[in-house]
């Protein structure tokens, strides 16, 4: 009966549930550019607006949102973790700042590396899930899974265990650098464009949502390639006419069938979805963040009229 008081009323319970929200916000703002992205990677060709208006036209409006139970079943805990992960090594790695100082530029980046290369364990099995939930039509109604579970089963039932963690290995070489340049970004942005803020935290909502828009560009910009390469590497299946025997063969063969621009399709997508997700990520992170403590009277409010 008394879990939750306790547990919110814990620094641990707090940047827990704000990081739930964030993923949540992220999640709901973000998942149909998701959609259409995934659909670009994994075709020969075509437009955002030309697989949007065929979605729509052929399968329905809420076929922009298949998959989604999947990460936002997973999503509270999954970024509750890389927040948390982040503020340890973030301090870990810079030890020389005090307790009370924010972490240095070097602890940001380095400690959003190592959140990047742990929450990939958690999140390789979640993205291929959700990927062949998108990659689904009503043309193969047939065979259609119902659900995450669903395609879960079918998973371990066609390809065992170890097919659950197809693209695991090309995930963590997305994400470890990605969340790197993630943070970072943040953290220097945040100050840019709010001076002082960091240790104030007296940053506006449109800091907060400018500064996480533009660190979720610099997270994509910097890995594309290698989130098209384990978007077709986790759309394999075993019926699939075309084989990737790895990381380097799935390189050589798109390449080599749709040329160097296929590395960077659906960039454009990619980088108007990410703008949205962060800056939602980040401003329902930190503002569940500031209504847990000034409830407790542990820190000032959040100010919405300071200007950028």
């Amino acid at each position: 009966m008394d879990f939750w008081p306790e547990f919110l009323a814990s620094s641990w319970g707090k940047e827990f549930v704000a990081g739930g929200c964030g993923g949540i916000a992220g999640i709901m703002a973000g998942y149909p550019l998701d959609s259409i992205r995934v659909r670009q990677q994994s075709s020969p060709a075509g437009s955002a607006f030309s697989i949007l208006k065929n979605v729509v036209a052929k399968e329905g409006p809420f076929a922009l949102y298949r998959g989604m139970a999947a990460p936002l079943a997973s999503v509270t805990f999954q970024n509750a973790m890389v927040f948390q992960i982040y503020a340890i090594l973030s301090r870990s790695f810079d030890s020389s700042n005090c307790a009370n100082e924010p972490p240095s530029y070097k602890g940001a980046a380095l400690g959003g590396v190592g959140a990047g290369a742990l929450q990939s364990l958690m999140l390789s099995p979640i993205e291929l899930i959700k990927i062949r939930l998108q990659l689904q039509t009503r043309i193969q109604h047939k065979h259609m899974e119902k659900g995450p579970l669903s395609v879960a089963r079918s998973i371990i039932t066609t390809e065992g265990w170890r097919g659950m963690y197809r693209g695991l290995t090309i995930t963590a070489l997305r994400d470890a650098p990605s969340h790197g340049f993630y943070f970072w970004t943040y953290e220097f942005m945040r100050e840019k464009l709010h001076p002082g803020c960091r240790k104030s935290g007296q940053e506006s909502f449109d800091t907060m949502l400018v500064a996480g828009g533009l660190a979720g560009v610099a997270s994509w910009v910097c890995c594309y390639p290698l989130d098209v390469v384990k978007t077709r590497i986790q759309a394999q299946t075993p019926s699939s006419t075309v084989k990737y025997d790895g990381i380097i063969d799935c390189f050589k063969k798109s390449v080599t069938n749709d040329g160097y621009g296929v590395l960077f399709r659906g960039l454009g997508t990619a980088v108007c979805r990410a703008f949205v997700v962060n800056g939602a990520i980040f401003t329902a992170y930190e503002t569940a963040l500031r209504v847990f403590f000034n409830n407790n009277g542990d820190m000032n409010a959040l100010q919405t009229d300071t200007p950028i």
